[in-house]
């Protein structure tokens, strides 16, 4: 197989459709000169896009090389791409704002890898989802929930997390752990969780609620691993089952699991980061027919480049259904993974289009 593509030839072959896309996946594996120009690009290079008859196709670095073009000084063809060397300064920032004792501040974090604060604060976010606070904030929240899951006391794991103070981290608590600190260190002692298993038409289906809301909907093949799942969930909460009261609130999820036009009229009592939460409050906004794709809903959310992020943030969705994860695909219209099965998500899809 040629290498090069004449000229004429450009507009008819199918790397032309990664280069009109600026497809960053083809960076490496193809390059293309420009005649007029007098360069030769990465494929994701962002300079506008050039008139295909005055375009050569390469499969090779050195090919490109060989029509005596110079490198195009925006995409850098020749090394690390932008996007690489952007995602290689987040990485570095991101070790330490984790190793650090208290949250570096903006300015500190864009000296270190030397951007100015407002341009390294776009590419953190464009790259993990969320700004440098935030990211401080979970890898805090991260800390503390790994110190007190060890067994350190609940003013050792503050301070070991960076929180310089008992007002501050109690202030945030809550909302970081999804219970008191104290509850969090005991397994969820003291918290009281309802529970009840059936089957639906996707198999077995267990919903669990604390006293805010649905914590929990969990669907797949055995019932008992199911309440397992739950109990490493919740280690030493005290789970009540076989609630005669209870069994009303898993006939209303089997019912708009079966029939998913009809809403679901019970509170939820969603636990995740700031950034989970904010992807599932996206989904929850998806009308039931319905489809978008990972890159879609992190352009819903502001975070265009956090489509790995968004992906991430489905698969710890622990409410199926309710937070409707399955009505998000690839790009291709294809199936990804489920958390439930790949065959549970095409069978919740399929119904709703066809009640729609």
């Amino acid at each position: 197989m040629k290498t090069d593509k004449y000229p004429q030839d450009t507009a008819r072959d199918s790397r032309w459709t990664r280069i009109l896309a600026r497809d960053r996946n083809s960076d490496g594996t193809l390059w293309y000169s420009v005649s007029t120009t007098g360069v030769y690009c990465r494929p994701s290079c962002p300079s506008r896009t050039p008139n295909p008859k005055n375009v050569t196709l390469h499969d090779t670095l050195e090919s490109a090389r060989a029509t005596g073009c110079r490198p195009c000084k925006r995409c850098n063809p020749e090394g690390c791409s932008t996007d690489a060397a952007n995602a290689a300064l987040v990485e570095r920032a991101c070790r330490l704002i984790e190793t650090a004792e208290e949250a570096p501040s903006l300015e500190t974090l864009a000296t270190a890898v030397e951007l100015s604060p407002g341009y390294f604060q776009r590419i953190f976010k464009a790259q993990t989802g969320l700004t440098p606070k935030a990211y401080a904030s979970a890898s805090r929240a991260r800390k503390v929930r790994e110190g007190l899951e060890q067994g350190a006391k609940v003013t050792d794991a503050l301070y070991d997390a960076g929180f310089n103070s008992n007002g501050r981290f109690y202030a945030q608590s809550s909302a970081m752990l999804g219970m008191t600190p104290k509850h969090y260190k005991n397994g969820g002692a003291h918290e009281v969780l309802h529970f009840a298993v059936a089957q639906c038409s996707l198999g077995a289906i267990l919903v669990a609620s604390s006293e805010k809301g649905v914590a929990s909907i969990l669907i797949g093949d055995d019932p008992e691993a199911l309440v397992l799942d739950l109990q490493d969930r919740f280690p030493r909460a005290k789970l009540i089952g076989a609630d005669p009261d209870y069994e009303k609130n898993i006939a209303k999820v089997i019912g708009f699991v079966e029939t998913p036009n009809q809403g679901l009229d019970l509170p939820l009592d969603v636990r995740g980061t700031v950034f989970q939460q904010r992807v599932w409050q996206a989904l929850r906004q998806i009308p039931a027919g319905e489809t978008v794709t990972y890159a879609e809903v992190a352009r819903r959310i502001g975070q265009p480049t956090a489509t790995r992020a968004v992906a991430g943030a489905c698969a710890s969705n622990h409410i199926a259904v309710a937070i409707p994860c399955h009505r998000v695909i690839r790009n291709d219209g294809s199936l990804s993974g489920y958390r439930w099965g790949v065959e549970r998500k095409r069978h919740l899809l399929r119904r709703e289009a066809e009640a729609k």
